[in-house]
């Protein structure tokens, strides 16, 4: 039977565990901490040495710790590329922005573990000769700003923060930083145009990686709420154990929020390839099956912006044979396990980890109409084909779900899409177009009866075409 494999949540939901720092303290906290202020240089044959700091970048990079964000990049090797030549202060920002719709993963333990994420940063900052770190986190988290700026206090009382930590000579401070709500600011160059008081442009990449020219053109590293507080674990088990968590390549365990037509939505943590898709929307452990009487229609895996999955659909993966020879094997949606490479090979993501399950009450066009208007406004408009097409397509799936769309809107929103798609300066170009691609080409069907009896309706009717439906006419109508 699968299970939950509590291990950044650990002791999240115990009760009688507070946020404080002296509950913490006494459920193990800020020892990992002591224990990395405490490492030595380590000598090897040859007269070669390596740094404290340095083994503990090497610790994470050997974990196959994955991103926790979205990207699904190795954390280890992002800190690789951090520019330590430069001469330029070094900074670290921890994205709490967590703007991904169907996301709630990360406000668990900035309300109910804010100094297990704190240890992890100040950890991965002295591993990093990082001295100002951020928490940039969204606007909207009005408590959970509150809460980690007590709990920084409360460090700084003890020692954790400020000059000459645990006496160590090391000195680091750490500060909240409050965006207004912008989806935009996920992204991470986006987010550090922010935090510098600008307009969250996102930067073009090359040659404005953070790695190098981030906040303040100083090299900086940007890394998610559970990506931080894995690293603390790391540390705690050593590489070699914590690779042993989940599979090869998707090491260690995964926070995912379940949410839609399930009996029990909520939060997990599971070992990342352990569990499948179908287990997590409908074991007891979970999601525990969709409502009574109702049949699956469809699962968004990794937040709004991954490509849908439709039920019934099967995948060809490509897994290693018992021989240690790559075989390609047919699995079921519901059998596909929950890691980046599956989904990834399935034609999605895991993305921020948040599943979406709609049952076939869904209204598929009004689904993806709701997921458009939300892209539409949240469309920084640096880019001329997402600010302009996000809008379109919005506008034409307002039309088909007030009665005024026409057949040919299916293939009209796919040629919107594929002319918004790897067109901008950062990836809220597929945030936008990948769902209506997805959505459109395994539920055309849909679209098209809706624009047709629209149709077939208005001609009945006598009507002249709605204002909507001129605000957002194809050139060719």
């Amino acid at each position: 039977m699968p299970s939950e494999y509590r291990l950044i949540l650990k002791h999240a939901d115990h009760p009688g565990y507070t946020p404080d720092i002296d509950c913490y303290v006494r459920h193990g906290g800020y020892e990992m901490l002591k224990k990395v202020l405490a490492l030595q240089v380590k000598e090897f044959p040859g007269g070669k040495t390596m740094s404290p700091q340095e083994q503990i970048r090497d610790e994470v990079l050997k974990s196959g710790l994955r991103g926790r964000g979205g990207a699904g990049f190795s954390c280890g090797l992002k800190w690789s590329f951090v520019d330590r030549k430069s001469g330029k202060p070094i900074y670290l920002i921890c994205n709490a922005d967590e703007s991904e719709p169907g996301t709630f993963k990360d406000r668990q333990i900035i309300h109910k573990d804010p100094h297990q994420l704190l240890e992890g940063m100040i950890m991965s900052c002295w591993a990093n000769d990082v001295k100002l770190a951020y928490i940039y986190i969204r606007g909207e988290f009005v408590e959970g700003a509150k809460i980690l700026q007590g709990a920084i206090r409360e460090a700084r009382a003890k020692n954790f923060l400020g000059r000459n930590i645990l006496g160590s000579g090391y000195e680091l401070e750490i500060h909240i930083h409050r965006g207004a709500g912008a989806y935009i600011c996920g992204e991470e160059t986006g987010l550090i145009e922010s935090l510098e008081g600008k307009r969250a442009y996102p930067r073009i990449k090359p040659p404005y990686f953070p790695a190098v020219l981030g906040l303040y053109m100083c090299p900086t590293i940007v890394n998610n709420v559970e990506t931080l507080c894995a690293v603390k674990h790391i540390v705690a088990m050593g590489s070699a154990e914590y690779t042993k968590l989940g599979t090869p390549n998707n090491t260690g365990t995964r926070i995912v929020s379940l949410s839609g037509h399930v009996k029990r939505p909520g939060y997990y943590e599971v070992e990342v390839g352990k569990v499948t898709l179908g287990e997590l929307v409908n074991d007891p452990a979970f999601g525990g099956g969709l409502p009574d009487g109702r049949r699956l229609k469809a699962i968004i895996p990794g937040g709004s912006s991954a490509k849908v999955f439709k039920a019934g659909e099967k995948f060809k993966l490509k897994r290693k044979g018992a021989d240690g020879q790559m075989a390609t094997v047919e699995v079921d949606l519901l059998d596909l396990p929950y890691d980046f490479d599956s989904l990834a090979q399935a034609g999605s993501m895991s993305g921020s980890g948040a599943i979406i399950v709609m049952d076939d009450s869904t209204d598929i066009v009004e689904a993806l109409a709701n997921i458009a208007e939300f892209y539409a406004h949240e469309s920084c408009g640096q880019c001329t084909p997402c600010r302009e097409g996000s809008l379109w397509m919005s506008k034409a799936l307002q039309r088909l779900t007030h009665g005024h769309g026409r057949g040919q809107d299916a293939d009209y929103l796919v040629q919107i899409a594929k002319n918004i798609q790897g067109r901008t300066i950062c990836a809220f170009g597929e945030a936008c177009a990948w769902p209506v691609l997805s959505f459109v080409n395994k539920f055309k069907d849909e679209f098209v009866a809706r624009g047709a009896e629209a149709e077939r309706r208005n001609a009945a009717k006598g009507a002249s075409p709605a204002v909507e439906m001129k605000m957002a006419a194809s050139p060719q109508a």
